[in-house]
């Protein structure tokens, strides 16, 4: 990890080796908490622009809320503080760390009394399934474990614990030799990657599972559906089976780290012509585009810093 140089911790910024917290940190503890991950690009000369910064904030805040989390700052206070983090860390681009956590007072399953708590950090981070990903695309492997069930949790809440299942899929993944892993749910349906939502391009349909089998209502994910929409490609939410990706013509993964990263391989089946299709690539263009301040009609979706 590049460190930068400030954290913004429970309203003031400290030095990156000094924002630290207890051991009996409830949220170490037992995951209770929720997070977002942003990212902030170059979006012109010696300019930079935070991507949809509302909408994460709004999920930030829908999550606390679904965990019963009182956050101690109001949606404004918060999207302020991001801000001034980046600024106070002189990054052009950067990925950022909110997060609210509970603190040491108490300690337990019940989580009422304890202080809550809020960070901020961001720092400089390339794209999470490497470059040549972006590019050439990435080997994936259906995962022996499955998406969280919606009445096991509640799945759109951005939680800590909650990631306990993927990194047991991505450390299967990457074990077995495969980039990332994709998860089914219960059912058996295709619900999404460890950090990704998925698309896959088919006889002339983009496609992604509905919100309703479980999956994080991802950002990206939303911008892609709206990209698509721009782009007149005909899209749809609907279920898809586990052998629906092996014949898809292309399939690639959505997310705030991994961007817009095609799969050009699945449980060793290659995907098309193994390569990034031209669907992808056009999607992948124009989301670029939105993130460096080149779309006019998707400016909205940028806060300059």
């Amino acid at each position: 990890m590049e460190k930068s140089e400030q954290i913004w911790m429970d309203g003031r910024l400290v030095p990156w080796a000094e924002a630290n917290v207890h051991v009996l940190t409830h949220t170490l503890h037992y995951g209770y908490g929720v997070f977002e991950g942003i990212r902030c690009y170059r979006s012109g000369k010696k300019k930079s622009a935070i991507f949809r910064l509302q909408e994460h904030v709004k999920r930030l805040f829908d999550g606390a809320k679904i965990l019963d989390i009182e956050i101690p700052y109001n949606e404004k206070q918060i999207t302020q503080a991001i801000i001034q983090t980046v600024q106070a860390n002189k990054l052009e681009e950067c990925y950022i760390r909110p997060i609210v956590f509970l603190g040491d007072n108490k300690m337990g399953l019940n989580p009422t009394g304890v202080h809550v708590r809020v960070a901020i950090a961001a720092w400089p981070w390339g794209t999470y399934l490497g470059d040549d990903g972006l590019e050439k695309g990435i080997r994936v492997r259906i995962s022996s474990f499955n998406r969280h069930h919606i009445n096991v949790i509640m799945t759109k809440a951005k939680a800590c614990g909650y990631y306990i299942n993927s990194i047991f899929a991505k450390a299967e993944a990457v074990r077995d030799g495969y980039d990332e892993a994709l998860l089914l749910d219960t059912n058996g349906y295709v619900t999404e990657g460890s950090g990704e939502n998925i698309f896959i391009y088919h006889k002339g349909m983009l496609m992604t599972p509905p919100l309703s089998t479980g999956i994080l209502d991802g950002i990206t994910r939303n911008a892609v559906v709206q990209i698509a929409k721009h782009l007149k490609i005909p899209l749809e939410e609907t279920v898809l089976t586990r052998d629906e990706l092996y014949i898809a013509n292309e399939i690639f993964l959505t997310g705030t780290a991994a961007e817009v990263t095609p799969v050009r391989e699945v449980d060793n089946r290659i995907i098309g012509d193994g390569k990034r299709g031209k669907i992808t690539k056009q999607i992948q263009d124009m989301f670029f585009q939105v993130v460096a301040g080149k779309q006019a009609k998707f400016k909205h979706w940028l806060t300059e810093v």
